[in-house]
């Protein structure tokens, strides 16, 4: 039996989120200090729902560092295999919340760390020794950051886990929005599913940089809808088995074996809706390594993500098992 349920690789950061919610950017008056980046929320959402979970990542030798792997140890996430990299300062992010449909963000991550992880660093964590690697787009943004999570994810399929990729799109921490789609491309062989939104499934087939707009870190298309269906299957082309679409508001859409499976969302009133992705990966996740099938572990997912968008933040708020399943249970059940 593998030690880990999960093993998810990529970016770590100290998230700045502003304390005076409906304020402008300019008006904040402080900020309360969480930990985020796409996989470390993964990595304590799915430990929070049960899952025994590691995480790779790379931090600054600093005091940041301190604050980020205390968080997590105390979460119970093995962080083990997180080097430290002197000369390097742990990535920040900075977060206005600004509801219903404002939520800008702020990257401090010149020269971070977690863009620095090695094949070497890599290939000392336990990559085949986990049920599920997942990685993330971002992670494939630069060397030597790409070469050593795509080594991961050829490691762990050999070794027969399962890898799945989070699609996880910011622009602004790649030179050209096209090179996003071709490194993406090329990992899409060695996943066995892929999770994404529809602006960041449109996003891996982008052929002309003017065709995205960057608000903050969210990036729209024009005609979105009518490119999903055709980028979906683009995708599901190029080797993974499974697609499941996260749509926000209106739920999430699984793509498997030629069907197309809507699950059904949960209404609730939107605080902040960054982190809920990644808390949707969480219950997601959980649901496949519990043996559920996509759709349910879908509908999860969705409950998991409803959740966060109630509360202020991303790791530091994500539901666990018990709360998660009575939020289910108490809205009609699976």
């Amino acid at each position: 039996m593998p030690a880990y349920d999960l093993l998810t690789i990529g970016r770590s950061s100290i998230d700045l989120y502003s304390n005076q919610p409906g304020a402008p950017f300019p008006e904040i008056e402080s900020f309360g200090a969480f930990v985020g980046g796409c996989p470390t929320n993964i990595s304590v959402g799915a430990r929070r729902l049960g899952l025994k979970t590691a995480l790779v990542t790379a931090v600054g030798d600093d005091p940041v560092a301190d604050f980020v792997l205390r968080f997590l140890e105390r979460e119970g996430v093995e962080t083990r295999f997180i080097p430290r990299k002197p000369g390097f300062r742990t990535s920040a992010v900075l977060l206005g919340i600004e509801p219903p449909d404002r939520f800008p963000l702020v990257f401090y991550r010149d020269r971070a760390p977690d863009m620095e992880l090695t094949i070497d660093e890599v290939a000392a964590a336990p990559i085949g020794d986990t049920r599920a690697l997942l990685f993330t787009g971002t992670g494939l943004a630069r060397d030597p950051s790409r070469t050593a999570t795509l080594f991961a994810a050829e490691t762990a399929r050999a070794a027969g886990a399962t890898v799945v990729l989070d699609l996880d799109f910011r622009p602004d921490q790649w030179h050209d929005p096209r090179a996003y789609g071709v490194a993406v491309r090329g990992a899409l062989p060695l996943c066995h599913a892929v999770v994404g939104t529809e602006e960041e499934l449109k996003a891996v087939f982008l052929e002309r940089a003017a065709d995205v707009s960057v608000s903050g870190s969210q990036v729209s298309g024009a005609d979105v809808a009518g490119d999903v269906e055709r980028a979906a299957a683009a995708l599901l082309a190029r080797g993974p088995e499974v697609l499941v679409v996260k749509r926000g508001a209106r739920g999430a859409v699984v793509h498997e074996g030629g069907r197309t499976t809507e699950v059904a969302p949960f209404a609730v009133e939107v605080v902040n809706v960054l982190g809920a992705g990644d808390a949707f990966a969480s219950g997601l996740m959980y649901g496949f390594l519990s043996g559920w099938d996509w759709a349910k572990s879908a509908r999860m997912g969705n409950a998991a993500g409803a959740i966060v968008v109630t509360r202020q933040g991303c790791a530091n708020f994500m539901p666990f098992e018990r709360e998660a399943l009575d939020f289910i249970a108490a809205r009609g059940g699976f």
